[in-house]
């Protein structure tokens, strides 16, 4: 009982994966607008009823192909940051990890462009919050202590700190070096966390 559980269970899994997959290419291929969702379950070789089990419509499926991207992101940075790392450091390499995952194909258009347009900006900050910007604000914590930052303050400053990145990845992705955006995220960064 417990192996068909989970056989079913990793059937199921396997199923979401493949509608992700599929709905990811064509939405960075053709864009959200231009997707539709016999399009999806054609390319992932699967029925309209297995999309509609795992996801409520395309706007829902939209959204967890938004959030795998920023989980991913998230997952970078983190990857990136070893503990032996100063809290300044971390930061640094922090971003450079950021425009390193912001370079997959189709990562900004999803995130940065479509992302905000068919999501609403709420909804795409939410999601940010619970991914790069959260480790861009433990970051920031750690890098200013001993001092102690108003949470609200901090937050504020995160969003601040977090829209500057996007728009170097927005930068980055139209033609300019990443070194430049690199090094201008740095001086901000030490501006902000000196004592």
């Amino acid at each position: 009982m417990q192996r068909t559980r989970r056989s079913s269970r990793q059937r199921s899994d396997a199923t979401r994966a493949a509608i992700l997959d599929a709905a990811r290419d064509l939405f960075v291929t053709r864009g959200y607008a231009e997707t539709a969702t016999p399009d999806i379950v054609a390319a992932a070789g699967l029925t309209r009823g297995a999309l509609y089990h795992h996801f409520e419509d395309k706007k829902a499926l939209f959204r967890a192909v938004v959030e795998r991207e920023a989980r991913l992101v998230a997952e970078t940075i983190e990857q990136s940051t070893e503990a032996a790392l100063s809290p300044r450091d971390a930061l640094l390499t922090g971003a450079d990890a950021y425009f390193t995952a912001m370079a997959a194909p189709g990562r900004v258009r999803l995130l940065l462009l479509d992302g905000p347009a068919v999501l609403g900006a709420a909804e795409i900050a939410a999601i940010d919050a619970g991914h790069a910007r959260r480790t861009l604000e433990e970051g920031l914590a750690l890098a200013m202590e001993p001092r102690k930052i108003d949470e609200t303050v901090l937050q504020a400053t995160a969003i601040l700190l977090s829209a500057a990145f996007d728009r170097a990845a927005l930068e980055i992705q139209a033609g300019a070096t990443q070194a430049a955006y690199s090094d201008a995220i740095a001086n901000l960064i030490d501006r902000l966390i000196a004592q």
